[in-house]
């Protein structure tokens, strides 16, 4: 091969790397997290686990990336170990679908049906359409997230096509002969497959490259065969690099899979070569094609997973064993929702975004509930229920501290445009919510003024906050209500009710200057209650920014500052209706 059959299959191999990624991105970004949220919600049933990490890996077409995300999922605390050898499992033969994809270009013949399923006929046509489908789609349209798929798969066929030209020469090369007729040697065959598949990081890729040398003829079983599962071992390498650093169970996870295919690797080898120093196999020494690479991946891939499976528990314990229990310096004592946010999914956008919705929904309700719990205890004073408060509060600072780093982390990756959509409520929201809490402890903080200090507000005052009282608790449940449902309809009815807060303030000041004019309120009681006012209203305040993010964001016809023109100078009759029933709703006594 001269310098420029060595330029050609460079140029395949890279055609055929990029394509692949390029398709599975596509993939990926087509499910919208779906398929890893399914890998985490059903997944108690082992044979159930099989079934799915098959599934997803023959979509996104990488039984590394399934892997490196069940390893994220035990790392923090999704998934168990009995879980994630089932998927682990399933991921092996799921990623034997790329192989046959890619015997499609061993296919010869001269009909006219072999020559359609030819990929150099075909993925000209994929490209085109997929070309078309991409230059057509909007922004966040699925067509341009088909198109890629398309367009990643001509290319992966096109690299694939490239490198079986660019190695077709060496069929008559005897030095290329024997350097693949050594690999016959059982144990240097497997450490080259090992090998090539660990440098490249794709068990998919390296059986494709595997393909592409059939074209020269000189790929026997025989070579073949201990090259396919050392590939198998080499793809261990990925799941093992990214459980660096993690969990005691992300790193069993890791080794896991490493135990599954060298004990599978080992039983085959010792096996099948027992049986072949008595009986000799005659088919050793007979050229393999592409589609038989493709057999012989599957055929071990299967049958590791049904000799395996019934000893998955043994697999755990071992990986237990290697990385016995003890004090664990990775302990993790943030909440749960915190810790699904590991970075490992940050490669998979859409579920990453899931996840961290669902904390931000978690935050919400953590904010509500204990400015509601501060509300309570200007009635009934708790010293219990106050150090709950600041806890509360300490645990929302560390929502909003974790979300914020993770959610940055995330803006930079590949977001559809309905996932940036959510990453910017999240990010206006958490502040929002977490200065909710701050003003829990205000609250929190007056009432315990008042029972230090043996003061009580006057009977007038008490009824008037229960009042104000009820109309602020009410607008945390709607504004948590439509943030967790991500419902703007609802969210519009947050400003109405915010502009009667505001009216109930300024009446409620009112009447206690009042008050104090006629001596039926002290003065200190009266500054401690004007802080709670302030309190409220500015609770009532962050409500209303969180319903108009969602306004503001996913309509295109409001922006934050017409909104509130049109609702606080009162011109839509929707919005003076809704004021004037709401404020009959909470009339002070």
């Amino acid at each position: 091969m001269d310098i420029f059959g060595i330029l050609n299959l460079v140029g395949g191999l890279a055609l055929f790397l990029y394509g692949m990624s390029a398709m599975g991105d596509g993939l990926v970004q087509l499910s919208g997290g779906r398929l890893e949220k399914i890998l985490e919600q059903l997944t108690k049933k082992k044979i159930m686990a099989v079934l799915l990490g098959l599934m997803v890996t023959a979509i996104i077409q990488s039984s590394s990336a399934t892997t490196v995300m069940v390893v994220g999922f035990v790392n923090s605390g999704i998934m168990n170990l009995s879980q994630a050898v089932g998927i682990i499992m399933g991921a092996n033969i799921g990623t034997t679908v790329t192989s046959w994809l890619l015997s499609l270009t061993g296919i010869q013949g001269s009909s006219l049906f072999l020559k359609l399923l030819k990929p150099s006929s075909f993925s000209p046509v994929l490209a085109a359409i997929g070309v078309i489908l991409t230059m057509t789609a909007r922004e966040d349209d699925r067509k341009k997230n088909i198109g890629t798929i398309l367009v990643g798969f001509a290319i992966l066929m096109f690299g694939m096509e490239a490198m079986s030209s660019a190695v077709s020469p060496l069929a008559k090369d005897e030095k290329f002969t024997g350097i693949l007729t050594a690999f016959s040697n059982p144990i240097l065959g497997t450490l080259a497959g090992a090998a090539l598949t660990a440098i490249i990081q794709s068990s998919s890729a390296s059986v494709g490259i595997l393909q592409a040398l059939c074209v020269t003829g000189a790929v026997s079983f025989g070579t073949a065969i201990p090259i396919i599962m050392g590939q198998n071992i080499g793809t261990c390498a990925t799941a093992l690099i990214s459980s660096v650093g993690a969990s005691k169970n992300a790193r069993r996870a890791s080794l896991i899979h490493l135990y599954f295919n060298l004990i599978g690797t080992l039983l085959f080898l010792v096996v099948f070569y027992t049986l072949n120093s008595f009986l000799h196999f005659p088919f050793l020494a007979q050229t393999a094609g592409a589609a038989d690479i493709a057999v012989i991946h599957s055929l071990f891939n299967v049958g590791c997973t049904i000799v395996l499976f019934p000893f998955s528990n043994i697999l755990v314990k071992l990986a237990t064993l290697s990385i016995p229990d003890g004090k664990d310096t990775q302990t993790d004592t943030r909440p749960a929702a915190l810790q699904a946010l590991d970075e490992r999914f940050l490669d998979r956008p859409g579920f990453a975004m899931n996840l961290c919705k669902e904390a931000v929904d978690h935050m919400a309700d953590l904010a509500r509930n204990s400015f509601q719990l501060a509300m309570g205890l200007l009635v009934n004073f708790s010293e219990k229920d106050l150090q709950t408060v600041i806890a509360m509060e300490q645990e929302a600072d560390s929502y909003e501290d974790t979300l914020g780093t993770y959610l940055v982390k995330l803006s930079g990756r590949d977001l559809s445009k309905a996932d940036s959509r959510t990453l910017s409520i999240l990010l206006h929201c958490i502040n929002d919510f977490e200065r909710i809490s701050d003003h829990a402890i205000n609250v929190a903080e007056s009432a315990q003024e008042l029972r230090d200090k043996g003061l009580s507000l006057s009977p007038d005052s008490r009824s008037e906050l229960a009042v104000y009282s009820r109309a602020v608790g009410d607008i945390l449940d709607l504004t948590v209500s439509v943030f967790a449902a991500d419902d703007t309809r609802r969210a519009k009815s947050v400003e109405p009710l915010e502009e009667v807060i505001d009216s109930l303030s300024l009446e409620m000041r009112q009447r206690h200057i009042e008050r104090l004019r006629r001596g039926a309120c002290s003065l200190e009681a009266g500054l401690i209650l004007e802080d709670i006012l302030t309190g409220y209203e500015r609770v009532s305040d962050h409500c209303s920014n969180v319903a108009v993010c969602l306004i503001e964001v996913h309509a295109d016809e409001y922006d934050t500052h017409e909104y509130l023109n049109l609702t606080t100078k009162g011109s839509d009759p929707w919005f003076r209706r809704e004021y004037a029933k709401k404020r009959q709703e909470y009339l002070l006594p």
